[in-house]
């Protein structure tokens, strides 16, 4: 027998599945996917649990939070036959330059250096021969790093603008488990080159929240209230970073 309370905490919402069991004590987990299940003794008081989760809920926020971001980046190539996502619609494969890592029509920025930016990825001379007409992970992926790498400069000549903070280095890669991350005690910041299959908002949105760690390193409440002030829909995007890149065939490009 199950029941669900939903914890508030900061403004951030996180569903509570409880579930009644054979135990003595209350059991609390925080599973890699964000969700969180509460065990309780069979007659135990909902509203027991509900002050234990109360109790709990900066610990639980804190986790639910750290695992979102942690959340892995999918494989995009095996799934897609004949499209593949690009920031946030479905392009079709015979529009994509597989041997030179661009996009027909992309929606990347072009252009402009950031200082101490730094191409991590794999060698564009290890993409395929000429005339690929099919698109591997591999390949895939350096396409995407080098589509961020052409949109970050002016994201990240906004959001420093707006935020008033600088990075001392920016890196794109392929991450499995973060979207991004940032030393504060260096200013670096590395983004995942995977976001440029996801609408270009979400690249923002990272962008943003790696920077508000220059001022604030923890995910504590002054942080998420920096975020809410200069990336307001920040938990709307974050909700859309834990699902598939193209919502709906209405993204797809004819």
């Amino acid at each position: 027998m199950g029941a669900g309370i939903i914890l508030n905490v900061d403004g951030l919402e996180i569903p509570v599945s409880v579930v009644r069991k054979r135990v003595k004590n209350l059991n609390l987990r925080v599973r890699a996917d964000g969700t969180v299940t509460l065990s309780i003794p069979q007659h135990l008081p909902l509203a027991r649990a509900q002050e234990f989760l109360e109790r709990k809920g900066n610990w639980i926020a804190e986790r639910v939070r750290r695992n979102i971001e942690r959340r892995p980046s999918p494989d995009f190539a095996g799934e897609l036959p004949n499209r593949i996502p690009l920031w946030g619609k479905l392009v079709p494969r015979d529009s994509i330059h597989a041997n030179s890592g661009q996009a027909v029509g992309g929606q990347g920025a072009g252009g402009r250096a950031i200082p101490g930016q730094a191409a991590s990825g794999r060698d564009a001379g290890d993409q395929g021969a000429p005339g690929q007409t099919t698109i591997d992970q591999a390949a895939l992926d350096e396409l995407y790093r080098t589509e961020v790498l052409r949109a970050l400069p002016d994201v990240v000549e906004r959001m420093e603008a707006r935020i008033g903070v600088h990075a001392t280095r920016w890196s794109v890669r392929v991450m499995k488990t973060r979207w991004g991350s940032c030393t504060p005690k260096t200013g670096a910041i590395r983004i995942n080159a995977r976001l440029a299959a996801y609408p270009p908002e979400c690249l923002e949105f990272v962008v943003a929240h790696e920077l508000v760690h220059l001022l604030e390193p923890s995910h504590n409440a002054r942080f998420h209230a920096l975020l809410d002030e200069f990336c307001p829909d920040n938990r709307g995007i974050a909700r859309r970073l834990k699902q598939q890149p193209i919502s709906s065939e209405r993204d797809a490009i004819e």
